[in-house]
């Protein structure tokens, strides 16, 4: 895939997707004609209740998914026309992720947890270990390189599932109920670092919450109903 040079469209459009499982009468549309546009530094929360769509949206920008109609295109670029192989360099190279459940490797150090995805690009050893290190100091565990995740909170390690997000320097971080399975100053905790990053590193910010609290730390909100957007708004509108 050549590479996707920035420009003045905005980074993420959907256009009229549609996400449909099955045919026929059994047919379930889990997105009906979405559209949707988000600029470069933004910092957008994606709202609704449970079978809304929110996190088909998601799975569809993370190229995790694709549409079954309409058009999805990152940059400029029509995501449905590149091939697998091509979907997942555009993963590798330009998109990040948070989840919920941290999905660190549970027998693998954090500094380790946070190269995995340097190996994937081929980096040397010694450029890894060091892009490692400053990712973690980044996100405040400097001195915990070598702990396992058994060995730290969870707020630990959500800081270390940001800093392997963050470690490739990617242009959208999409983070999938990040304060999920946090208390809730664990949980401001992770969403001030989420707000760092997106002021300070520019970095695009898509993350899916059903919480008003952590909602209200982006800068809109869109909330989805029965796979349409119901409402996108500022996220002062709405709290």
């Amino acid at each position: 895939m050549s590479a996707i040079v920035p420009n003045d469209a905005p980074i993420i459009q959907l256009q009229q997707v549609t996400k449909r499982y099955g045919k026929g009468s059994a047919a379930m549309f889990a997105l009906r004609g979405v559209d949707l546009q988000i600029a470069h530094g933004d910092f957008v929360a994606v709202m609704g209740p449970s079978g809304s769509g929110k996190s088909t949206c998601l799975n569809i920008l993370g190229c995790l998914d694709t549409p079954t109609e309409g058009a999805y295109l990152f940059q400029g670029v029509a995501v449905g026309g590149l091939s697998r192989n091509q979907r997942a360099l555009l993963r590798r190279y330009y998109l990040g992720f948070v989840f919920q459940g941290f999905n660190l490797l549970n027998r693998t150090s954090a500094q380790e947890n946070v190269e995995l995805p340097l190996v994937y690009r081929g980096i040397p050893a010694g450029q890894r270990h060091r892009l490692a290190r400053q990712s973690l100091d980044a996100v405040g565990l400097a001195g915990w390189e070598h702990h396992t995740p058994g060995e730290l909170s969870g707020g630990q390690q959500q800081r270390v599932a940001i800093a392997r997000a963050m470690v490739t320097a990617p242009r959208v971080l999409f983070a999938d109920e990040p304060t999920g399975n946090l208390d809730t100053e664990r949980s401001r905790e992770i969403m001030e670092l989420l707000t760092d990053l997106n002021r300070n590193r520019g970095i695009t910010i898509v993350m899916v919450t059903h919480e008003l609290e952590m909602a209200a730390y982006a800068g809109r909100v869109v909330h989805f109903i029965d796979g349409r957007i119901a409402a996108d708004k500022d996220s002062g509108e709405i709290v």
